[in-house]
This record gives C-alpha cells, structure tokens and sequence, in this order.
C-alpha cells in the first residue's frame, strides 16, 4: 500500500509564519495604531491643530517595527516554501502529532488551505495505520484482509482525525470499531478536510462511498454510517447529493441501514454562532476589529455549524436513524444541562427537533448520554451496549 508523499513539517512552519504575520504581527499594528488615532486625536480635538511631533514620531516608529516583523515573517514562509517543495524534513503525516495538527489546522482553514497551499489541504480518503488506502480492489484487500459484506463506516467531527475513535480505549479496553469487528461488521475509518464546507464534504464522501463499496473485497450486504459531531452532518450531506433528482442513482445508498450520529449539530451549535456575534461585534470598532479579523478566518466548515442542515436534507428513506445526545448533567432538563448540553452540542440539536416541535428524523431512535462531554460520545459504554442493538 503505497501513497503519494505529503507535506513536510517545514510546510507547516511556513504556514506558522505566514498566520502569524497576518494574525498576530497585522492585528497588533493595528490595533496599536487605532489606540494612537483615538488617544492624539483627543489631543488635537481639545488642542486644536493637526499631528503633533511626538504623534509622528511613534506612528512612524511602530511602522517601521511591525514592517521588519512582517517582512521576516514573509521571508521565512517564502524560504520554508522552497525547503518543503525540495522534500526537505520529515513529512507532516509520519506521526501522530504531525497528522493531529494537519487535521486541526484543516479545521480551522481547511477552505482557505485548498485555495492557497492545496499540498497541505486533506483530501477525503479511507484509513488505515495512518495512511491512505486506495480505493481499489487489491489495495483495500491487503489493508482490510477480514473484510466481509457488512461495512460500518466511522467519519470524525471538526478538528479530529480517525485516531480519535481510539479515545477512552484505556478504560473500555475496546473502541466501537473492535467491539463491531467482534460482531462481524468491517470497520472503516475516514478522515475530511473539516474546513471545506458541509455540501463539499458531502460531494466527496458520496463519490468515496460508490468506489468503496464497488471496490471493497467481497460484495457489500449491508452498509452502517457512524459521524461524530460535525461527522454526522456529512454523513446527511453525502446521502442528500446521492439522492438529489438529476444525478444518476447510487446503489451505495440502497445499502445504508442504519445512520448513527453521536452529538451532531443537526441544528447548529451555539458556540458557533457565538463565534459569528464575536466577529461582527469586534469589526464594528477600530481599536477591536483586527480581532474580529482573527475571528473571521475561521473557515466554511465551521461557519456551517452555526446552522447545521435543516429540513432540506431529508433522511434516507431505508435507513434507520440513531441520535446520541450527552450532557454535562445526568438529566437534559437539569438547567445547566439544558443550557450547555456537551459543552458544544445542546440536546434539541442533536436530536434534530426545533423549539417549535419539528423533527428531522420522525420516528428515530435517541439515546441520552448524562454526566458526559462531547468528546465523551467517542467511546462510551452505552454506545457500545446501544451499537450491538442497532447493528444486530
């Protein structure tokens, strides 16, 4: 199993620069100079007159300062540019730190990643030992040698990559993917660009499911789609373009059983939005709006989670849906459980119904999780007890 070589640390730390020229070195010279125009312009309000020597003087010092930094900055990206392009230093994606941060800063700017440095946007793809598998027959039958007709397929939430459904494996002494295998179900492990927006990542993972499942060893019997957090909304992505009238039917969607989304935003999270409100509130001032710029670089994927995917993204009509919802309480009407939910994910949201008593996901199956986070969801023993259920 062989893949094409990806980006190398010394990538990264050009990106490292270029980010902290534009969000650290640009935001304090603003901000900076904001404070002076407010402080000297009160000065000549009360004094009368145009720009005072002094004012002059530290406008142009300040200038000069921050220019140096960020011509720096600018230098080292460019140099750290043609290192990385000559293959120079260890690959990003050689270890588990490395692969960890690709996916957070895929993310944060995945979107911007692919528009300005693609070699360092992810590309959706299966995984296995931390690499790629190829979607053909021979690739997925050395990197899956038990596969068999049932296919249960596990895609993260924002930031994470497929390591994370190891989480919480010292205590359980299993994860959901070996308890599945134990029961004769294949686990397949994805990992997303997070940062592209939800119809992207839905494009993709519709497309990857026809080659899996066309490529996959043995004939697929039976498919299982598990999503973490925002892993769940591309998950309904994926079935919503399959299924959209016009684009040629998709036998992989007649295969899904079951859909299992674990703390999903179906209806936006609210420290999205709060990150929105933020943005807006910082830009409207001179002296807050290089912070509201931070704010903004946010990428599409996270801006999609202020609304998640309402009533326009219909369920699959075969499939049987299970929502999983936590909180930090052990009952969801407790008032600090109602308010927070996982800490990201309140319980309305993901269980996909409305202040006004719509639903989603009519007649689907919910399952409360207490005293638990949003990362919690991951490996968690009800899950695996509920999984066995489903997946019977």
């Amino acid at each position: 199993m062989t893949t094409a070589p990806g980006p190398t640390v010394l990538d990264a730390l050009s990106l490292l620069s270029e980010v902290t020229d534009e969000l650290v070195v640009r935001s304090a010279r603003d901000t900076h100079l904001a404070w002076l125009d407010r402080l000297y312009g009160v000065k000549r309000r009360v004094r009368g007159g145009g720009r005072s020597a002094p004012e002059v003087l530290h406008r142009g010092i300040a200038s000069a300062v921050y220019g140096g930094a960020s011509a720096g900055l600018r230098a080292a990206a460019h140099g750290l540019d043609k290192a990385g392009a000559a293959g120079i230093g260890p690959r990003l994606e050689d270890g588990p730190r490395g692969r960890f941060v690709s996916s957070a800063v895929n993310g944060l700017i995945g979107d911007r990643l692919l528009r300005e440095r693609p070699h360092l946007a992810i590309s959706m793809a299966v995984r296995r030992d931390g690499r790629d598998v190829p979607l053909e027959t021979a690739a997925l039958a050395e990197a899956f040698p038990q596969a068999g007709g049932r296919v249960v397929v596990f895609l993260h939430g924002l930031c994470e990559t497929e390591a994370y459904w190891n989480k919480g494996r010292a205590k359980t002494g299993t994860t959901y993917g070996e308890a599945l295998a134990e029961r004769g179900w294949t686990p397949v492990f994805l990992r997303a660009n997070t940062g592209l927006s939800l119809r992207e990542n839905g494009i993709a993972l519709a497309s990857l499911m026809q080659d899996l499942v066309a490529a996959w060893p043995v004939p697929v019997t039976r498919v299982a789609l598990v999503g973490h957090s925002m892993g769940g909304l591309i998950v309904r992505a994926a079935g919503a373009v399959a299924t959209e009238p016009g684009v040629p039917q998709q036998p992989w969607t007649d295969l899904v059983s079951d859909v299992v989304t674990l703390g999903t935003p179906h209806l936006g999270a609210p420290i999205a939005r709060g990150i929105g409100h933020g943005s807006r509130g910082l830009g409207r001032y001179p002296e807050t709006a290089a912070f509201g710029r931070v704010l903004d670089w946010r990428s599409v994927g996270v801006v999609n989670l202020v609304t998640g995917l309402a009533e326009d993204v219909p369920p699959l009509p075969h499939a049987s849906y299970r929502l999983v919802a936590a909180t930090l309480t052990s009952s969801p009407r407790h008032p600090v459980g109602h308010v927070v939910g996982d800490l990201l994910v309140r319980v309305p949201s993901a269980y996909g119904r409305d202040r006004h008593g719509a639903e989603l996901f009519p007649g689907a199956t919910v399952l409360h999780l207490g005293r638990t986070d949003h990362f919690g969801l991951l490996n968690h023993p009800r899950v695996h007890e509920a999984l066995a259920d489903w997946l019977a």
